[in-house]
């Protein structure tokens, strides 16, 4: 799944202004170029706006550019995790639903469209940056997202923030894993894994309560 352009962004319905323009050509962009092979010109060019428009609405630059797409390409994913996660009451089954979709928008894409998010986080580790903190707060809005969803199945609190950071690490590390081999196996292997897991907890949940019910 393209992450930069599947739903509408800001202003939906209506022709994208031009600093609409720059931060979805920019998440593009990192997406396939990642945050230190994206320059401004090429940003400015592909938003089909002026150098003097990119600075205009983003003074700081390609980092205010990036923090902006980031966050954008942010919450493009959070909708499709949303829309993954409400289309079947069975988390795990929603889990595997959401890997599969990513697995074959990855393959449609020629393998390029990659999560942005990761890219630039890597790209500026050990820095403390806008762009860090910008990406951590998106990879924590996903496994919060994870999370309603285990707490909404009755799963208990502490193990369902576990699984979500569990399940947001996998997706992530799949994706760049299909990237390289230029295969959706990987994600669609983790979606059965992660489907597997959640579903080991809630026989668990089962076997316990089959127990108290017996008084053993």
């Amino acid at each position: 799944m393209d992450r930069t352009t599947s739903t509408p962004g800001p202003g939906a319905g209506a022709t994208p202004g031009t600093r609409d323009r720059i931060v979805i050509a920019a998440a593009r962009l990192l997406q396939r170029q990642g945050y230190v092979g994206t320059g401004i010109k090429q940003i400015a060019k592909d938003a089909e706006a002026t150098l003097g428009s990119v600075y205009h609405f983003f003074p700081g630059g390609k980092e205010a550019v990036a923090v902006a797409a980031i966050t954008y390409s942010g919450e493009e994913f959070a909708v499709m995790l949303r829309e993954a996660l409400t289309s079947v009451d069975d988390p795990g089954a929603a889990i595997e639903a959401c890997t599969a979709e990513l697995a074959a928008g990855l393959r449609e894409s020629g393998w390029t469209d990659g999560c942005p998010v990761t890219a630039a986080a890597l790209e500026t580790l050990g820095t403390d940056s806008e762009i860090q903190r910008v990406c951590a707060a998106a990879l924590g809005s996903w496994e919060r997202l994870v999370e309603e969803k285990l707490l909404g199945s009755g799963f208990d609190a502490p193990d369902a923030r576990e699984l979500a950071t569990t399940v947001i690490s996998a997706l992530e590390g799949a994706e760049v894993t299909a990237q390289v081999n230029r295969s959706e196996e990987p994600l669609r292997a983790v979606g059965r894994q992660m489907a597997r897991l959640i579903g080991s907890y809630e026989a668990a949940e089962d076997r316990d309560a089959e127990a108290l019910a017996y008084g053993c």
